[in-house]
C-alpha cells in the first residue's frame, strides 16, 4: 500500500471532482476519529494493487503490520485503475458520494428497478432533479426516499428535462448497488 503519485491524485480528484464539485475539500479534510489516539487524526488515499482506498491514517499505520501480499483491502475501495490507466469509481464509493453529492436525481418507486437492472434513467422515471445540472455532470441517483442507488452522468440538462417526451433519456447509467449484490454472489 503507497500514497498516490501526483498524476494518480489528479485523475482521482478530477473523477472525483465530477460528482462532488467543491465539496471534495469536506472529503479530503474530513476528520478521522478512528485508532487510540486522542487526536482527530485525516484521511487519505492509498493504492494497492491497482484500487484506491480511502483510509483513515491511523489504520494505515497499523496496517503497516501487514504484509502487502496479504493485505486484501483497507478502509473503503472508491475506485480501479484499468490496464489502460484510466480511472472508474466502484460502486463502494458511492456512500461517499451521496454525502457530498453536488447534483442529484431522485427517480420514481416504478423506475428504480429498472435502473438497478443496469438500463438509463428516462425523464417518465425522473421524481425530482437538482438545479443547474448540465450534460456530463456526474449525479447521484435516489430514491425518493433519499436511498442512494447508485450514479451516473447527465444527458439532458434541467431546462431540457422540462421539455422532454418521457421516454427519452436523462441520466445514462454508470453504476447501482445491484452490481455490488450481483459481485457478492459470486463469491
Amino acid at each position: 500500500m503507497r500514497p498516490l503519485d501526483e498524476n494518480e491524485t489528479t485523475v482521482v480528484f478530477e473523477k472525483l471532482f465530477k460528482f462532488i464539485g467543491n465539496n471534495l475539500k469536506n472529503l479530503v479534510e474530513n476528520p478521522s476519529h478512528e485508532g487510540p489516539d486522542p487526536e482527530s487524526g485525516r484521511y487519505c488515499f492509498r493504492l494497492q494493487k491497482n484500487r484506491v482506498y480511502y483510509v483513515s491514517e491511523s489504520l494505515v499505520k497499523r496496517a503497516t503490520n501487514i504484509a502487502r501480499k496479504n493485505l486484501v483491502s483497507l478502509g473503503t475501495c472508491i475506485g480501479k485503475y484499468t490496464h489502460a490507466g484510466s480511472f472508474h469509481l466502484t460502486i463502494m464509493s458511492l456512500n461517499l458520494l451521496a454525502a457530498n453529492a453536488k447534483h442529484k436525481v431522485w427517480l420514481k418507486p416504478t423506475s428504480e428497478m429498472s435502473f438497478l437492472y443496469g438500463n438509463h434513467v428516462l425523464k417518465g422515471g425522473l421524481g425530482r432533479i437538482t438545479d443547474s445540472i448540465v450534460p456530463g455532470d456526474g449525479v447521484v441517483v435516489f430514491s425518493m426516499t433519499d436511498v442512494p442507488l447508485g450514479f451516473g452522468i447527465a444527458a439532458k440538462s434541467t431546462q431540457d428535462c422540462r421539455k422532454l417526451d418521457p421516454n427519452n433519456i436523462v441520466v445514462l447509467h454508470q453504476a447501482d448497488i445491484g452490481e455490488y449484490l450481483r459481485d457478492e454472489d459470486e463469491l
